[in-house]
């Protein structure tokens, strides 16, 4: 089995070999909040989330479920000639809620005849045995991905990050998850205060360890109107270049399971917040460099480019 044009195993290759087709993303919200917010464990969130609980390019939460995704797939449409979607809740906590509530939102999204794929971002500790069941009924109908957010597996940027819950915890979910055959997709900053190369390898290495089936590899952004941006304007730390940030990337692929499926290797900051690095406004360019520069070391003499057979 190859993996197509990209030397690591992406996730387009991987919907195109489960669906036969490319599906699109449909960024949801389902109006909930988070325990780091509303007091339960904090009342800020994590020192790097927006107002819009990283959700900031989700839908309208006073639009139904059903209505969010026709508004948001005819945007798309308008772009591409989108098929099939991705149901993607991802502002704040999306298992923070009454189970109630949550299998009616859910399950609008799931009997929409064009939605493949739901893909639920929610955290360790909010994933009772009532939330697993649910989402291990709903798997029986569509595929049910969980995203969860890890950011590092060190507990002292953990601390620092307000991350609010330990290892331990983490472990337990992902185990929970895969018990009743849910994928697991983990979420990684790269470029965090005090997170140097080797740690951030630690975290790689860690991750080849646990039973997960992706991983998204995110640039650390800063924010306006986050506890890191006023951390930051306080005390300046190291922000990544492009070209440290690409380094980065490469390496963590290195050491990443050739198994696991890397849904993300970069992201997007809000234009009207971001204060650094500014040169992530470009997107593609920075996916455009990347690809470049892996082409240029010529990796396949590495595990980068080895495709499982």
């Amino acid at each position: 089995m190859q993996w197509g044009e990209k030397p690591y195993h992406s996730l387009d290759f991987e919907l195109r070999r489960r669906f036969g087709e490319k599906l699109y993303k449909l960024s949801l919200n389902g109006g909930m909040t988070c325990p780091n917010r509303d007091g339960t464990l904090g009342t800020s969130g994590c020192i790097f989330c927006s107002q819009g609980g990283s959700g900031d390019f989700a839908g309208n939460p006073d639009q139904s479920i059903s209505g969010q995704i026709a508004s948001q797939r005819e945007l798309l449409r308008r772009k591409r000639p989108a098929g099939k979607f991705i149901a993607y809740f991802q502002a704040y906590t999306n298992t923070y809620a009454p189970v109630s509530y949550l299998e009616r939102i859910f399950t609008e999204a799931a009997d929409h005849p064009d939605i493949a794929v739901l893909s639920i971002a929610t955290r360790p500790d909010c994933l009772g045995a009532d939330v697993l069941d649910l989402l291990e009924r709903l798997n029986a109908r569509k595929p049910v991905w969980v995203e969860l957010g890890l950011q590092t597996v060190h507990e002292d940027t953990a601390a620092f990050i307000r991350r609010g819950y330990e290892l331990p915890c983490f472990e337990e979910a992902v185990k929970n998850l895969r018990s009743r055959n849910l994928d697991v997709i983990v979420h990684t900053i790269l470029g965090l205060p005090g997170e140097e190369e080797e740690r951030i390898l630690q975290t790689m290495e860690y991750l080849n360890q646990q039973d997960i089936q992706g991983i998204k590899l995110q640039l650390l952004h800063i924010l306006s109107h986050t506890d890191l941006a006023a951390f930051y304007r306080l005390h300046p730390f190291h922000v990544l270049t492009m070209e440290e940030y690409i380094h980065l990337v490469i390496r963590c692929l290195e050491h990443l399971s050739p198994d696991l499926t890397i849904h993300r290797l970069t992201g997007d900051g809000p234009g009207k917040l971001l204060i650094a690095p500014d040169w992530s406004r470009a997107k593609r360019t920075v996916l455009n460099e990347l690809h470049r520069e892996m082409k240029r070391l010529d990796t396949c003499q590495g595990r980068l480019y080895k495709s499982p057979v």
